[in-house]
């Protein structure tokens, strides 16, 4: 699932940085999530990238109720706008250099809970 944002003008960045971060350590109690990395935008867009086993766990998240208040309030106080889209995957390979997969073994991989 990819989930960007951009957060309206006058927001108030640090709770919107609590409310994120404690939706970062919600999903991870849903059985069957893999992983949640996020990225920020050189125009302040937010993009997270947040993996599932199966689309059963991705309703799941969709579907809590902490989850879906949080979802209410940020439309009420933090987004100026918001783009989801829910993917199915057709293909997934890695490509790893015996170097990479030293590194993977030590630090984990993307199939740990990151963010």
């Amino acid at each position: 699932m990819f989930f960007k944002t951009h957060l309206r003008e006058g927001a108030d960045k640090e709770e919107y940085a609590k409310t994120s971060r404690r939706m970062h350590e919600l999903v991870e109690t849903i059985p069957g999530f893999i992983s949640i990395k996020g990225y920020t935008g050189e125009d302040g867009d937010e993009i997270d990238i947040v993996r599932f086993k199966t689309e059963e766990a991705l309703e799941a998240w969709r579907t809590q109720e902490e989850h879906r208040a949080t979802q209410e309030r940020g439309r009420r106080e933090f987004y100026d706008h918001y783009w989801i889209q829910a993917c199915r995957v057709i293909r997934e390979y890695e490509f790893w250099t015996e170097r990479g997969a030293e590194e993977n073994r030590r630090h984990g991989s993307d199939s740990q809970k990151t963010s």
